[in-house]
């Protein structure tokens, strides 16, 4: 998109994932909502029109187990979750245009609207297939909501679609001793008819779309898909479900991923009908608006397939172009609850100022799809380095001088500081530049030697010494210096809204543009120094981290008494979910526990102490990696992991963990496999390996 200094202001509609409301917002919700927040804000600085939607994504089967499990409705529990989201979203200054909620009339009338069209043309189809169903809980069971042993390598406890372990896929029918994930009871078989979405019919659409309106990493990968024919979609799910009916099927509901990405449209729409603009040209045609979505990774699939079909069946526009952005890190590791760094928003509101979360993510953004670390230590660091040492110093040393020595009027630039000046006005497009195109880091890098800039000119002249002897060189310094500082505040305008209204008003100025910044203020009298920012004290975040692992701590206490304790396995680690919506933590059979064993059969297991000497991402698998490990002198083997979800490949060398050492090889598909790495948690970011006291060396025999 070309910039232009004042080009025809674009109509630009801007959307993030959809929260899903059976549980807080976490650091994850936040990233993306900043991210958003920034670009929104970015655009409406340079004269832009920009609605920026977002809702609570409020139904499927989690929120009905989330529900019960609290002893509430549905309908209560999203209710709560949608005042808890807006409050959240609201502490990090995340502004919404619309924010709403995917059970709402509006999206109702849409998903019908949208079945029908995908009737008339002949879209549809059905299915009649054998389905799991649990009659303890008189309900058919989702995939997620089924566990057992994998059909293909016998690895127990894996979900009903996919096996964590070797990789196999799979419907959960397939699996043996399957039990319900809720109760712990066997399902039975039931036949049951399913409305099927022909995703082939648009399938030269989706290759030519792709290209265009993707980034060519993500269309590559998604074109992958396209190596056969395009698998029809089940876009019903069976009572009782909660959702909206599908209409002239009393007994069936559009599975959460229809109604979903329809949130975006009719969100729009309450949204247009309240402010009277024209919805038709948002979604209706391209020719006037642009339409961007903002997603993690591991929702890609969904955004690029399916969704652009959806769209191009009922007749409406698709987006100009869906981005693409990886996850939070915490301290070098995916969250994760049993580690206490699954942090909530509130916990850190609780503890810590927005701001500098605003600034410390704006320092590592960028428009590719690489995870970005919240280093706790980098984070106090960089924050009380840049954004107080160098950036808000600048206002607090220049302002307070001027006023309290001075009379606390500004003259003009010296020489030396009017080509400083010239020099930072001239940044200005090459800032913006790096704002458009989602490059916040670079953003930020450019404003950081600005600032390094004009603390060197301050201390070379130090007004300090000169403030008595050379009152109008001194006026001429610090003229120089807030200005350059205004101007700092102006670049961090997307980044730190409240921070940058209070030099607004510090400078008695109206609510800047990205214009403002070409303006020098000269002869202007400036307002009292007010309080902008304070170092972060580390204490508040050891205090910060000290509250999450108590609050996950009695969550997952609440969970056990309510019946939904969940499983920590050895053995087969486990993968997160490609859907965005978590399933509610699981029950074993027994209170939790898989069935007893003999000691006999224990003792045939020979566990020892390996040490991963190598390890690499397995790129054509999203849940394995390749490990080559030393039992020292009993030699070295390869093991396929499925850990990915949890660990880096980088993380894990040099690494002391536990085996299994007898198990007898596998061939998998890539590659073979002699070997198992033990591990614990619940799955996907909350996994961790099982590591060896210190003194154990590889080989070692575990008893």
């Amino acid at each position: 998109m070309t910039l232009g200094r004042m080009s025809t202001p674009r109509q630009i509609l801007v959307t993030t994932a959809l929260p899903y409301a059976n549980g807080p917002l976490h650091l994850g919700h936040m990233f993306e909502g900043l991210y958003a927040d920034f670009w929104v804000r970015f655009q409406k600085m340079r004269g832009h029109q920009v609605l920026f939607i977002c809702a609570d994504d409020t139904h499927g089967t989690p929120i009905m187990v989330e529900a019960r499990k609290r002893q509430i409705t549905p309908e209560q529990l999203i209710d709560e979750a949608w005042k808890d989201h807006v409050k959240d979203f609201k502490a990090f200054s995340i502004e919404h245009s619309h924010y709403s909620s995917t059970n709402s009339p509006a999206n109702k009338e849409l998903c019908e609207h949208f079945f029908a069209k995908m009737k008339e043309k002949g879209s549809l189809g059905a299915k009649t297939i054998q389905q799991l169903y649990c009659e303890h809980d008189k309900m058919f069971l989702p995939d997620r909501f089924v566990k057992g042993t994998c059909p293909k390598c016998g690895a127990l406890d894996q979900y009903g679609d996919s096996c964590d372990v070797c990789g196999a896929t799979y419907g959960p029918s397939d699996l043996k001793d399957s039990y319900c994930a809720v109760c712990g009871n066997p399902p039975v078989k039931k036949p049951s008819e399913q409305i099927l979405f022909k995703l082939n019919d648009y399938r030269e659409y989706l290759q030519g779309w792709l290209p265009k309106h993707t980034a060519k990493e993500t269309a590559n990968k998604m074109l992958e898909w396209f190596g056969e024919e395009l698998r029809e979609w089940d876009i019903s799910r069976n009572a009782p479900y909660f959702g909206f009916q599908i209409p002239g099927h009393p007994d069936k509901y559009f599975y959460v991923w229809v109604d979903a990405p329809m949130g975006y449209v009719s969100s729009t729409k309450e949204y247009c009908e309240k402010n009277k603009l024209s919805f038709d040209d948002y979604w209706k045609s391209d020719a006037k608006t642009e339409v961007y979505h903002l997603i993690g990774k591991d929702i890609v699939y969904f955004h690029t397939l399916f969704w652009p079909a959806l769209l191009k069946a009922a007749d409406f526009r698709s987006p100009s172009a869906v981005w693409v952005h990886g996850h939070v890190m915490v301290n070098g590791e995916k969250m994760s609850k049993s580690k206490g760094t699954f942090l909530s928003a509130k916990v850190y509101t609780d503890h810590l100022d927005p701001m500098y979360l605003r600034y410390y993510f704006a320092s590592k953004f960028s428009s590719g799809v690489d995870d970005v670390d919240f280093n706790l230590e980098d984070f106090a660091q960089r924050t009380n380095s840049d954004l107080i040492g160098k950036i808000t110093n600048l206002a607090s040393r220049g302002a307070t001088m001027l006023g309290a020595k001075l009379d606390g009027v500004m003259s003009e630039p010296d020489a030396e500081g009017t080509e400083l000046l010239k020099r930072a006005v001239a940044k200005s497009e090459e800032i913006a530049r790096h704002f458009e195109e989602r490059e916040f880091v670079k953003a930020i890098n450019e404003i950081r030697a600005l600032a390094d800039e004009a603390n060197r000119y301050f201390d070379e002249k130090a007004p300090w010494k000169t403030v008595e002897s050379d009152p109008k060189g001194t006026k001429q310094v610090l003229t120089t210096t807030l200005n350059l500082f205004r101007k700092l505040a102006i670049f961090l305008k997307p980044v730190l809204p409240e921070y940058t209204a209070k030099v607004e008003k510090m400078f008695g100025e109206a609510p800047y543009t990205w214009a403002s910044s070409e303006q020098t203020l000269t002869g202007k009298a400036v307002g009292k120094y007010e309080h902008l920012a304070t170092r972060i004290d580390p204490a508040k975040i050891k205090s910060m981290m000290d509250a999450n692992k108590q609050e996950l701590a009695e969550r997952a206490e609440r969970d056990k008494k309510s019946g939904f304790a969940t499983k920590a396995k050895t053995g087969a680690p486990v993968s997160t979910t490609t859907d965005a919506k978590p399933a509610a933590a699981p029950a074993g059979r027994d209170g939790g526990l898989a069935p007893e064993i003999e000691i006999d059969s224990f003792s045939k297991v020979d566990l020892r102490v390996a040490q991963i000497v190598d390890a690499e991402e397995i790129k054509e698998a999203d849940k394995l990696l390749r490990l080559k490990v030393s039992l020292g002198p009993l030699g070295e083997r390869q093991i396929i992991a499925g850990i990915k979800s949890a660990y880096s490949a980088e993380q894990l060398k040099g690494r002391l963990v536990v085996i299994v050492a007898n198990l007898k090889p596998r061939k998998m598909k890539f590659g073979m496999s002699e070997g198992m790495a033990l591990a614990a948690g619940q799955g996907g970011s909350d996994l961790f390996l099982l590591s060896p006291d210190s003194g154990a060396k590889p080989g070692d025999p575990v008893k």
